[in-house]
Formats: C-alpha cells, sequence, structure tokens
C-alpha cells in the first residue's frame, strides 16, 4: 500500500515515514505542503492520503478540495491529522470527506496498526 504523508513539520514527517515504512510497510510518499501533495498525489496515485490540518499557504480542507478537483485524485482516502481534536472540529473534517480523523501527538507504533486497520475497512489492503 502506498501512503503520501502531506504534512509542513519535518519530524512529524519523518515519525509518520518511519512508523509507515517499517511498522505497517507501507511505501510512503512525502510532500511538506498543500500544493506539493497534490502534486505528489497525481504522480504517485496514492492508496491512501494523510493530511496535516493546519499548514501555512494552503491548509488541509484547501488541499482537500483541491485534491477532489482532480479526477485523478478525487476519490483517494484522505486521513486528516490534527492537534485540534474537539468534537466540533473533527466532525467538520468528516463532513468534508476525511475517511477518517487522527489526533496529535499520536503514538507512531498503535498509528501503524490504525492506518491498517483503516486500510481494511476501506478494502485498500494489499
Amino acid at each position: 500500500m502506498t501512503v503520501l504523508v502531506i504534512e509542513d513539520d519535518d519530524d512529524i514527517r519523518q515519525v509518520l515515514r518511519l512508523s509507515l515504512a517499517h511498522l505497517a510497510r507501507c511505501r510512503v510518499v512525502e510532500a511538506s505542503g498543500g500544493a506539493d501533495g497534490v502534486l505528489a498525489a497525481a504522480q504517485s496515485r496514492p492508496d491512501l492520503i494523510m493530511l496535516d490540518v493546519m499548514m501555512p499557504v494552503t491548509d488541509g480542507p484547501a488541499t482537500l478540495a483541491l485534491l477532489r478537483q482532480d479526477p485523478r485524485t478525487a476519490t483517494i482516502p484522505v486521513v486528516f491529522m490534527t492537534a485540534k481534536a474537539m468534537p466540533d472540529e473533527i466532525l467538520r473534517l468528516r463532513q468534508l470527506g476525511a475517511a477518517e480523523v487522527l489526533t496529535k501527538p499520536f503514538d507512531p507504533t498503535q498509528l501503524a496498526g490504525d492506518v491498517r486497520a483503516l486500510a481494511v475497512r476501506l478494502g485498500i489492503a494489499d
């Protein structure tokens, strides 16, 4: 399974890469911002996108809107990652079309299992 991580924080991106690649056995593609993420998604056609909510220039919801406009990326499931874990915010993100919302900080060892379980639930596990 290929996972695209769109996250502006280098340290979080590294933790995600290590967790997903080594523990979940995923191929990981990375982007440090929304515009780069949209390009990377169109080029790599990942099975799943993990998308930070709060990013400079193009935030997560705006990035999701761009992804949904492109037929190559419109149906790729997106998991939002946010430190704002208030029920209203989680509901809003789900209403935007998120397959799941994960809260930061997260346990990297548990994240791998959560992503695998989600992939099974969505029918994208390999």
